[in-house]
């Protein structure tokens, strides 16, 4: 898939989020924001597997993740990618979405933590 990237438009899938989603193992996100951003390319493709996988296992729900029907991503704004340390940060974002023709936004501090040189998404503030 060689398509723009749902994270950003000017970017192609294939060299953004789309190497990090093929290579859960091998090739894995180098920060905190490029984590973030391939999640929302994640939840956008509805690639639970990968959002599974780049959950820390301590806050990672039990159940599978359900995509809603009819939901259309329409696009992300990171706002602030902060490092507190080396194995922790924070990015803040908002990514807006359409269903049932009524616009949302979610607008969201996430926490991340690196373990073993991989970084995990932990939790998240909404505001």
């Amino acid at each position: 898939m060689d398509t723009a990237c749902p994270c950003d438009p000017a970017r192609r899938y294939a060299s953004c989020c789309g190497r990090w989603h093929a290579g859960a193992l091998q090739l894995q996100a180098p920060n905190a924001e490029a984590l973030m951003r391939s999640r929302y390319s994640a939840f956008v493709l509805e690639r639970g597997d990968y959002l599974r996988d780049t959950w820390h296992a301590s806050t990672r729900p039990a159940q599978p993740i359900a995509f809603e029907p009819g939901l259309r991503w329409l696009g992300l704004e990171v706002r602030r990618h902060q490092r507190q340390d080396e194995d922790h940060a924070t990015v803040e974002f908002v990514a807006r979405s359409k269903q049932g023709g009524r616009a949302q936004r979610l607008h969201e501090t996430s926490r991340f933590v690196r373990e073993g040189g991989r970084w995990y998404y932990l939790d998240g503030e909404l505001r």
